[in-house]
């Protein structure tokens, strides 16, 4: 059921990502995390997630296909060539085989809307990492295409930007979730730590600023004091 890579016109201009990363967990774990993954504070652009169709294969490998709707953001010299009417959600197929005897779960999504403006495929492969056991790396790779006469290099170098962002954003969500799965404190967000940051600082200057009045108010009552013994 997984698709190969999707076939192309030659003259069709394609933006290529490849790259590697590792997460401090057993490939069970991440698995059981895989499906989980959402909601978490960093997938808020992932709005809705389906299964579509799931089997257990003789060999007994599970195959599934979810259907998933995000946000879309275009750039705004982008949206101008799209009615306003056009929906600005992008719903993504992905299909992934998972083969528990080898330790391997392999994955490819592309979208399925806005193609003319942009096509996003990525593949994925993780398994557990050669130098570790106890972790899983994951191999992705990606392609950007456009068919938009005159724009397509400059759609394409969009969108593999906002796929790197995404890319980072995926593995924070994945550290989340598998922190949450192992019983430990999630790594908080930016969000979070700043709001901390914030409420701590309020805290800081409420303490000074309650001091410095009581300091004032011993002052002035030192003073009037001294006055006092003055005039007797």
């Amino acid at each position: 059921m997984l698709r190969g890579h999707r076939a192309r016109p030659a003259w069709t201009m394609v933006k290529y990502f490849l790259g590697q990363s590792v997460l401090w967990s057993s490939w069970d774990q991440v698995f059981a995390a895989f499906w989980q993954r959402y909601p978490n504070p960093y997938s808020k652009h992932v709005l809705t997630e389906d299964i579509v169709h799931r089997e257990v294969t003789p060999d007994q490998k599970l195959l599934s296909r979810r259907l998933l709707t995000k946000t879309n953001r275009m750039p705004r010299w982008a949206e101008r060539l799209f009615p306003a009417n056009v929906a600005h959600s992008v719903y993504i197929l992905e299909d992934s085989i998972v083969d528990p005897q080898n330790q391997t779960m392999t994955t490819f999504t592309w979208n399925i809307n806005h193609a003319r403006l942009m096509v996003v495929e990525e593949r994925c492969v993780y398994r557990v990492n050669s130098d570790n056991s106890g972790w899983t790396e994951i191999c992705r790779e990606a392609w950007v295409s456009s068919s938009l006469f005159g724009v397509s290099r400059a759609v394409q170098e969009f969108g593999l930007a906002q796929f790197k962002s995404n890319v980072t954003k995926t593995m924070k969500g994945f550290e989340y979730i598998l922190a949450k799965l192992q019983g430990e404190a999630p790594p908080k967000t930016l969000v979070e730590t700043a709001k901390e940051a914030k409420e701590k600082a309020k805290e800081t200057a409420l303490t000074a600023t309650e001091k410095a009045k009581d300091l004032a108010s011993k002052a002035a009552t030192k003073k009037q004091q001294q006055q006092q013994q003055q005039f007797m």
